[in-house]
């Protein structure tokens, strides 16, 4: 589903990807950890073009992401087509960036509506059935100032899903919540997975990566210093870099 070869990102002098090369299946859900500043949450945004790559290649289901390959040369695609790219790749936030003056409801039919052209009345049963999902059946209603910050989250959850994306990338769903909101978006996130979706989840919850992910990736300074199966690399880290890093979180 994800494909990435010797991935590089600079904004100007700063380096901060520096080739990456990782491979993500269908149904596969990947965690990304790492110290602050490695780089996790720049290579996420490259992979639905919110940043554009310096250097590599990014394929999301086979098709290169942002641009055109002819001969050995890369174009840049038009905006309009890069956004229909990133309709199938669903992205959801440290922040929860729901609309403040929409309902919950509201928030999640925007985008179908809006996008999609759906008809309001299918957006609508979709969007109820999404908050069914989340456990917000209740909440269709109220605005974002009415949510605690777990509701919000699960709620940005629904509007990604919303546009039945084949990929969801998750930057630190949980950073942002009262640790005791945080179990409710991980509970959704786990149902996500044992649904089949494909994930990639940069995170700090490390239990989340040893309970659900197939495959953890650590990077540090833009690298990619080691990955595995979850268990395996936190039990067991090869890497010297990675032991310092875990000995803090675990």
């Amino acid at each position: 589903m994800v494909r990435a070869e010797a991935v590089h990102k600079s904004f100007g002098a700063l380096h901060v990807l520096k080739g990456i090369t990782l491979t993500v299946q269908a149904g596969e859900v990947m965690c990304l950890i790492g110290p602050s500043g490695s780089g996790k949450s720049t290579f996420l945004r490259c992979i639905n073009h919110l940043e554009q790559v310096t250097a590599g290649r990014l394929y999301v289901d086979g098709d290169l992401v942002g641009y055109r390959e002819r001969g050995e040369v890369l174009h840049e695609m038009h905006p309009r087509d890069a956004a229909k790219q990133r309709r199938e790749i669903g992205m959801v936030f440290q922040r929860f960036n729901l609309f403040p003056h929409r309902t919950a409801l509201g928030n999640i039919t925007e985008a179908p509506i809006r996008v999609k052209k759906q008809s309001r009345a299918a957006a609508e049963a979709k969007g109820r059935e999404l908050l069914a999902q989340v456990g917000l059946s209740d909440k269709a209603n109220a605005y974002p100032s009415q949510l605690s910050g777990g509701q919000q989250q699960r709620v940005a959850i629904a509007r990604a899903l919303a546009m039945q994306p084949k990929l969801m990338l998750f930057d630190e769903p949980t950073s942002a919540l009262d640790p005791e909101l945080v179990g409710e978006v991980l509970d959704v996130m786990k149902e996500l997975a044992q649904q089949g979706m494909t994930m990639v989840v940069v995170t700090h919850e490390m239990g989340f990566a040893r309970e659900v992910a197939d495959s953890l990736v650590f990077m540090d300074d833009g690298v990619v210093v080691e990955s595995g199966q979850p268990r395996e690399v936190l039990a067991k880290p090869a890497h010297e870099r990675t032991q310092a890093f875990l000995s803090k979180v675990l």
